[in-house]
């Protein structure tokens, strides 16, 4: 498997062929480092197949929606769903790409990856800064047999506006009614305590510098930087580790149809092998498009994506979106979004 640099900016410099859009075009993008590795790998694969240019800015959630709703980008990416009242007043169509699993990970001397079991509630303590040090009888009661050092917890969050950062906080809001009422969920929070990496990247790499510490990372991150990631405790009261059983467990039976603006949260599910930190990624692009042959090179990338993309993703630990899903999807383009009145997609 290629590897891929997982820095702040995808930027994939390429021509686009006519056939897809105008020689003159380029395809701008921006948002969530969560989807950096396989939209990486998805553009080059692309690019090797067509000949088109796609310029991806790994920027966070927050800054894709922004800049989404500005119109600056041709889509935005972010793991935070837009409520339907939100896209509406944007103007936005939003649509998942693929799922995947955000993941506890520490730098414990001795202490090797999926050998530290967590709780809900021990993982939510650590960061409201209630337990404080690695000995904390309630952390070695579950973990005998662990040599945990009576060394200070250094907490890793977040610095930027975050999808990632959404999914934790999620999480941690359903399991924990004192996170829910002092913090909260969302792209950003007041953080009780902890260190501020920005992006995916930088909690990596805090983690991976800063000895006795705890972050959260999506998990193809931990892979890539050789991260040690806990187990956890899910809904269903088994203690199982991140990888592509469980985040698809988490995943089965998400109402797409259903759910309006297909918002979907897949947060602490019932599975019983559910990886209870699981979520989709999401794209944005405006109904009424600026720029007609961008839109339809835009929707060509991820309608190409979907079709040939699984095994891509599947290498790199996310869970690709089933047919009747991107059936859907598509579907939902060619009825949604219009350029000068005219569908866009056909």
């Amino acid at each position: 498997m290629k590897k891929f640099l997982l820095g702040a900016v995808l930027a994939l410099t390429v021509l686009f062929g006519a056939q897809t859009v105008m020689a003159s075009a380029l395809i701008n993008g921006a948002g969530a480092t969560f989807p950096y590795p396989i939209y990486a790998k998805w553009a080059y694969a692309y690019n090797k197949a067509t000949g088109v240019k796609i310029n991806y800015q790994s920027i966070g959630s927050g800054g894709g929606v922004r800049q989404a709703v500005e119109g600056t980008v041709d889509f935005g990416a972010s793991d935070a769903p837009m409520a339907p009242e939100e896209l509406a007043k944007a103007g936005l169509l939003q649509f998942p790409m693929v799922m995947g699993g955000v993941v506890p990970v520490v730098n414990i001397k001795g202490v090797k990856a999926g050998e530290l079991k967590l709780t809900p509630e021990l993982l939510a303590d650590i960061y409201l800064k209630k337990i404080t040090k690695w000995n904390d009888e309630r952390i070695t009661a579950l973990n005998p047999g662990v040599a945990l050092p009576a060394k200070r917890i250094t907490v890793v969050r977040r610095s930027d506006g975050s999808g990632t950062t959404w999914i934790f906080t999620n999480y941690l809001a359903k399991v924990s009614a004192e996170w829910k009422s002092k913090v909260g969920f969302g792209k950003a929070v007041s953080w009780p305590t902890g260190v501020g990496g920005k992006g995916n990247e930088g909690v990596a790499t805090y983690v991976k510098r800063i000895k006795n510490s705890i972050g959260y990372v999506e998990f193809a991150y931990a892979l890539q930087n050789r991260l040690v990631h806990t187990r956890l405790k899910n809904r269903a009261g088994n203690f199982v580790e991140p990888n592509m059983e469980g985040f698809s467990a988490a995943a089965a039976g998400a109402d797409w149809k259903g759910t309006p603006g297909f918002a979907v949260v897949l947060t602490d599910t019932a599975g019983k092998e559910a990886w209870p930190i699981a979520g989709a990624t999401f794209i944005l692009i405006h109904k009424e498009a600026k720029n007609c042959s961008n839109a339809k090179a835009v929707l060509d990338f991820f309608d190409w994506a979907y079709k040939n993309g699984a095994d891509m993703a599947l290498s790199l630990d996310y869970v690709p979106m089933p047919k009747e899903v991107y059936t859907l999807m598509e579907k939902t383009w060619a009825e949604t979004i219009k350029c000068s009145g005219a569908p866009v997609w056909k």
